[in-house]
């Protein structure tokens, strides 16, 4: 999905975090400027409902199939 968005995963990530709640708010660590800037650009990202979608139901899966 990274590549749909030409995103890193980590940025997609973000963004899911983002759409998913307005109270709730990453705080990502970091020690490069580059990182920082992905991070940054990540609230630009603008997920389609479908894959919002897409990755809430992936990660139900991961995490109730985690022991």
């Amino acid at each position: 999905m990274a590549g749909k968005y030409g995103a890193h995963p980590s940025q997609i990530a973000l963004a899911w975090i983002l759409k998913r709640s307005p109270v709730m708010l990453p705080i990502p660590g970091t020690s490069k400027v580059a990182h920082l800037e992905q991070n940054v650009a990540a609230a630009d990202i603008s997920l389609s409902d479908e894959d919002f979608a897409t990755l809430d139901s992936e990660g139900r899966k991961t995490f109730q199939s985690t022991p």
